[in-house]
């Protein structure tokens, strides 16, 4: 981490805390306030709470917003509405855990943005913003740059314990992961894993190519080629494969549970490749999959493994998505792999009405974990306005601090830069989603 000058004691006021104290109306301080906090801050002359037509208003768009939603996919509003619910405990995470380590939490807000309504109980004040991206949860002193009434600067972040900050400001993906764990473990005991049953489905159909012309369609079952049984796509393909070009084969399908026998003159395989020039049957096809009961111990035991490896995956998986040049290379159309490809919750929610239709509410609750992992490993990145930035610089502080001195305190406001930079990143990564989403969407 760059390194960054000393303060000292629990308020640390610098000439650059003054500062933002008496600027705090200039567009500058506001951002920067929000972006080293975590969420929004406080300005002098908005009100306590909001409410009236603009709530109304607001909250009605929201609310036809999910309404159309739901016209368009059932299954897409029930990933969505699941999604807000895992925000929502991630930044509950974050609240409980300050409270019960004595820090003061100023503001509960699901969403970004102007405030839409808002009601306070207690030091805190609830409510709903305007934009979707997200929410927060308002922590004072999350650092040195934080101005703080002097009777409050023992319940700042900045003031309690190492330990205590790393539980808090870890906490929201500590939450995604034990909600991953809880999805697993509630698909696998009651549904089981999806697993090949042994039967092959033709996923696409190549225009104008062998089996297209003999009449194969796409969601037939392939059953048996010249009396040969297949139980797997890579069987088919290798089946396929062991025929010349100009062969004509006897394929036995499924469809629509009745069985149909279909005669196909193979072609060459026109594509680059190690199957150039080979027999060539012009479909696309994969395994079918079906759910596999298994017992309650199995279940939990599968729970954690495959949140393991799912966590593995999304180590790497966030490297590559933060990485520009492999958003360039996507929207650029130099890379085509789907699992490195930049997406939004757009894509990921067109993307689990697929899934809903293929595999019901067990598939989407599965495909919900990986997202509530990759996201929790994704707010551990040490950078701000990460989580995972506010954790590296307590660690940075925990380690220049000496007993028998006060507390070392970094000064933030150098690393204002930095953390712009990322945001930067961070919103060409939402436009690069957006367009691939549309241009590209996952299939």
């Amino acid at each position: 981490m760059t390194d960054i000058d000393e303060q000292t004691g629990p308020a640390a006021t610098t000439d650059s805390t003054q500062l933002g104290a008496r600027s705090q109306d200039t567009s500058y301080y506001k951002l920067r306030n929000e972006i080293l906090a975590g969420g929004a801050s406080d300005q002098p002359g908005e009100e306590a709470v909001v409410g009236g037509l603009r709530a109304v208003t607001g909250l009605g768009v929201i609310a036809a917003l999910l309404i159309a939603l739901a016209l368009w996919s059932i299954w897409a509003f029930v990933f969505v509405v699941l999604l807000l619910v895992c925000i929502f405990l991630h930044e509950l995470g974050h609240f409980a855990t300050a409270r019960w380590t004595g820090m003061k939490a100023t503001q509960f807000f699901l969403f970004m943005g102007p405030r839409l309504f808002s009601f306070r109980r207690g030091e805190t004040e609830y409510g709903i913003r305007a934009y979707p991206l997200g929410a927060f949860v308002r922590i004072i002193g999350m650092n040195n740059l934080d101005d703080v009434a002097p009777e409050d600067e023992p319940r700042a972040y900045r003031s309690k314990s190492y330990p205590r900050r790393m539980l808090v400001i870890t906490a929201g993906s500590i939450m995604h992961m034990l909600i991953a764990i809880t999805l697993l473990f509630g698909v696998y005991s009651t549904k089981g894993q999806m697993q090949a049953n042994g039967r092959v489905v033709i996923t696409g159909v190549v225009e104008a190519g062998p089996a297209e012309g003999a009449g194969v369609l796409a969601d037939d079952v392939i059953v048996s080629v010249d009396g040969q049984k297949v139980s797997s796509a890579s069987q088919l393909v290798s089946t396929i494969q062991s025929h010349e070009p100009a062969d004509v084969v006897s394929v036995v399908v499924e469809r629509a549970g009745v069985l149909q026998t279909i005669s196909v003159g193979l072609g060459s395989n026109p594509n680059e490749g190690p199957s150039f020039g080979k027999a060539f049957f012009g479909t696309s096809s994969g395994d079918q999959n079906s759910w596999q009961g298994m017992s309650i111990a199995s279940a939990a035991g599968h729970s954690i493994t495959d949140l393991g490896r799912a966590a593995w995956a999304s180590v790497g998986g966030v490297v590559k998505v933060l990485n520009p040049v492999n958003i360039y290379e996507h929207v650029a159309g130099i890379n085509n792999d789907p699992s490195t490809q930049p997406t939004t919750v757009v894509g990921v929610s067109r993307f689990s009405k697929t899934i809903g239709r293929e595999t019901g509410i067990g598939g989407v609750l599965i495909m919900l974990a990986g997202v509530n992992v990759f996201v929790g490993l994704l707010n551990l990145f040490p950078m701000l306005p990460f989580d995972g930035g506010h954790a590296a610089i307590a660690t940075y502080e925990r380690l220049r601090s000496r007993k028998g001195r006060p507390a070392y305190r970094a000064d933030v406001g150098k690393m204002v830069p930095v953390a712009v930079t990322m945001m930067g990143l961070l919103a060409l990564l939402m436009f690069a989603g957006l367009y691939l989403d549309y241009a590209k969407p996952l299939r």
